[in-house]
């Protein structure tokens, strides 16, 4: 009786779940496809991480036909027609990742970097932006396993900063509409300040506030963000540059010598096979003569060397100058100061070297030109 009452038991489970099957077909039918999409997409990530695109690319669209809501499927295949330069399609497939899952951000982030850098649109890209500040998220932080405050916070610095940028290109398309091009550039400093407002320590948008500032004319508040991203990058040439570029306008000679210098340096620096360096180069050699063969720059560096020469003869006689440049000379083949190695002629890195380097870049002698104003950039 007991096996007998099993057996009604097991007979009537199984005659449930074929009946549940019969009139739930397209539920079972859909279960049936996530799974095979599932499978598909799990072939496409391993391509996608053996760096085989075509074969990635297959494999997500199978899978995505079998279970098109899977957004981690679009972003990558999104990702990758951005690798081939199809940006519509890339477009396309961002756009369906955050329309299944409306919080994911990097899809809207990338959606409206490829719509401002590639395509032109800008409004398209301003509206993903706004979405992603706009998106409310429940913060959660539980320490040493989870924290998304640090996430949300720092997607929305990106967003302004990407506002900034997208208004900033916007000003250069408006050709020779003055009022238009002041219109953006306003909007595009008020986003980089809302920007820094979340991320105050960011070089990137530091130095594109002080471009911004730089082309409409407002030069004291760019000399100052100019200075702050050289503070916080000492060795990114960009801000160098600039603010030599600036200081040579502004008839600060030996500062902009000084800045030059270091841009030469840290340009010289990058890989001789880059573009930019190459440009960077040509721009800078040119300033760099221009700036030599100023006379108000030769009047001063010669007035200023003449001085020198007098205040040294004025206290030493030539015996004594004679005998300071042999003790030189001797002390040339091996020396070692603070902070600085000499073996035979040549300076040998140390770590107070390394820390001496990055102060010196890091330093911005000409801050005191640009403090005459409030210094609250944001």
């Amino acid at each position: 009786m007991k096996k007998f009452l099993s057996a009604l038991f097991s007979f009537i489970v199984m005659a449930s779940i074929a009946v549940g099957i019969y009139f739930n077909q397209p539920f079972v039918k859909r279960q049936i496809n996530k799974v095979r999409g599932v499978y598909y997409v799990y072939k496409g990530d391993k391509a996608f991480r053996d760096m085989e695109m075509q074969h990635a690319i297959r494999f997500y669209n199978t899978g995505l036909r079998y279970y098109p809501q899977h957004y981690g499927a679009w972003y990558n295949l999104g990702n990758i027609y951005v690798a081939y330069e199809d940006y519509e399609s890339a477009l396309y497939a961002y756009s369906k990742a955050f329309e299944y899952n409306p919080r994911m951000m990097i899809a809207r982030m990338n959606y409206g970097i490829v719509s401002t850098e590639k395509l032109g649109d800008f409004d398209s890209a301003l509206e993903q932006y706004n979405k992603i500040i706009a998106t409310k998220r429940r913060l959660l932080s539980i320490p040493y396993i989870f924290n998304n405050k640090i996430s949300y916070k720092l997607n929305r610095a990106i967003a302004y900063y990407n506002i900034g940028v997208t208004y900033r290109l916007m000003s250069i398309y408006a050709n020779d509409n003055y009022e238009l091009q002041r219109k953006y550039l306003a909007k595009a400093i008020e986003a980089y300040k809302n920007s820094l407002k979340i991320n105050p320590q960011s070089y990137d948008t530091l130095y594109n506030l002080g471009l911004a500032y730089h082309i409409s004319g407002a030069y004291d508040e760019a000399g100052r963000c100019y200075c702050k991203a050289i503070n916080v990058a000492p060795m990114n040439y960009e801000a160098h540059y600039n603010l030599a570029v600036l200081l040579r306008k502004l008839e600060h000679y030996n500062e902009s010598y000084e800045e030059i210098e270091k841009a030469s340096t840290l340009i010289s620096a990058l890989d001789e096979n880059s573009a930019i360096q190459e440009y960077a180069a040509i721009v800078m050699n040119d300033i760099m003569r221009n700036v030599y063969f100023n006379e108000e720059y030769k009047r001063r560096l010669n007035d200023a060397l003449s001085a020198e020469k007098s205040k040294i003869k004025k206290h030493m006689s030539k015996k004594e100058l004679k005998a300071i440049e042999t003790k030189k000379d001797k002390e040339n083949n091996s020396i070692t100061s603070k902070g600085i190695n000499f073996v035979n002629g040549k300076i040998v890195a140390t770590e107070e070297l390394d820390k001496a380097i990055m102060e010196d870049f890091g330093t911005c002698s000409a801050m005191s030109y640009f403090n005459s104003v409030d210094d609250d950039l944001y």
